[in-house]
């Protein structure tokens, strides 16, 4: 985030005040609501070219995957000399390279493809069961994200969906119950 400049007319709305005196952000820190947008959407627009081909980038993640060491030495060098051109620098210390898996927002990616972290698989199978529709809710937003994995993921989680509606009573039924532990 340090490395993009704050435009000028908008530095003054950035301004603290310590006891050192006062000061404002000429570069984007962390902390305003749209920095992790813009600065999303800047990597974005940098990689275009290649997103989903063979790099993902997830704000300041950039993750680079190939079929064998030749290519991936190939993609590095796209990457690095397109972040180059466009006056982005990675910290050296905070990268990882020639990684043989990785894991990435509740995945792990490795030469076999995206897998669901098995710390999540745990999360999900210890889930107590819902008593209330909010943590049905709950349990229901973590499944979902990772519906893709799931076969017939719809069709399985409909009943423990309408025991969230408001204006019912929370009951759940043998079925529910099945579906509940279908999705565990």
């Amino acid at each position: 985030y340090h490395q993009l400049c704050i435009k000028e007319e908008d530095i003054p709305i950035t301004s603290f005040r310590t006891r050192y005196g006062h000061f404002k952000f000429q570069m984007m820190s962390f902390g305003p609501t749209n920095v992790p947008a813009v600065f999303m959407g800047l990597m974005n627009r940098v990689c275009k070219p290649d997103l989903d081909k063979f790099v993902i980038v997830f704000i300041d993640d950039i993750l680079v995957y190939s079929k064998d060491e030749e290519e991936h030495r190939k993609h590095l060098k796209i990457i690095l000399e397109l972040l180059k051109k466009e006056r982005l620098y990675a910290i050296f210390s905070k990268c990882d390279f020639w990684m043989n898996s990785t894991q990435l927002l509740g995945h792990v990616i490795n030469h076999n493809g995206v897998h669901v972290d098995p710390a999540k698989i745990k999360t999900i199978r210890n889930w107590a069961a819902p008593t209330t529709p909010t943590e049905m809710r709950q349990f229901l937003r973590l499944a979902g994200y990772y519906q893709r994995f799931i076969e017939g993921f719809s069709l399985i989680s409909k009943p423990l969906t309408k025991l969230t509606q408001k204006d019912k009573k929370y009951e759940r039924e043998k079925e529910e119950e099945e579906d509940f532990q279908t999705l565990k």
